[in-house]
């Protein structure tokens, strides 16, 4: 086992970066509306690989927009369920059709692969360029197929700040309270992307800012797989992943 993922317990697919948003808070940066997705196929065999050897405790497929590919989504919970990962979330803003039919058959694939949590972001910066009707429909459907739902919005400044973006969030927040969604701590948005060019004036020149994701490089708990299958100097369609953890070695 290598010494520097001895405590690996977690796995993250970015399964896409393309997305339906055009967030001015998105620490990615700009979107396009399709692009690289995972192959879930191989994203399913690293699972079970990683399983094989670590104890995982959780697993979450984000993006980008995550469901504009669901059917690669399940693929990789699918997997996760077979081993017996505990957590098996999905962030995603809920928007990848307009069409009901093709949400309620979404919804209920995302049930059937073992998805047990899902996150839904809605707020402000989301709801700009995202149909918040077609949200909650997808919020509806995500209740009547049994998964647990909460919402995951993204603040301003902080939680309680009293900013125009925060109070339009929690206006938002409170429509989906009404269909008995309740909503997570959710983020405080991190200056990095879309985020520094669009809302630069929220943040304090010259302070630093810690990224809440960042991990030590010699002892990771979270492998995270990008779009292209990447991940740790390697990639699971040309490699083992087994092999990857083995070659990694933190950056001097």
């Amino acid at each position: 086992m290598n010494k520097y993922l001895k405590n690996l317990n977690r796995i993250e697919f970015v399964v896409t970066m393309a997305c339906t948003g055009r967030c001015k808070h998105c620490s990615e940066g700009e979107h396009v509306s399709d692009g690289v997705h995972i192959d879930g196929e191989a994203g399913a065999r690293a699972v079970r690989d990683l399983c094989g050897v670590y104890q995982i405790q959780s697993l979450m497929t984000f993006g980008g927009e995550p469901l504009l590919y669901s059917e690669e989504v399940c693929k990789i919970h699918e997997a996760a369920r077979e081993c017996g990962i505990p957590k098996r979330q999905l962030i995603t803003n809920g928007f990848f059709s307009r069409d009901q039919e093709r949400i309620r058959e979404v919804v209920h694939s995302l049930a059937e692969s073992g998805v047990n949590q899902i996150l839904l972001s809605a707020d402000a910066f989301h709801q700009e360029t995202i149909p918040l009707e077609t949200v909650l429909y997808f919020g509806e459907r995500v209740i009547k197929e049994g998964i647990p739902v909460k919402m995951n919005p993204a603040y301003l400044v902080s939680r309680e700040h009293d900013n125009p973006y925060n109070i339009r969030t929690r206006e938002i927040l409170g429509a989906f309270a009404e269909i008995n969604i309740l909503t997570s701590d959710g983020n405080v948005i991190f200056p990095a992307g879309n985020a520094r060019k669009y809302l630069g004036e929220y943040f304090e020149d010259g302070a630093e800012y810690v990224n809440p994701y960042d991990e030590d490089p010699a002892d990771l708990h979270t492998v995270s797989f990008k779009p292209d299958g990447s991940v740790l100097g390697g990639n699971i369609n040309r490699d083992h992943i087994l092999d990857i953890i083995a070659a990694y070695r933190p950056a001097c």
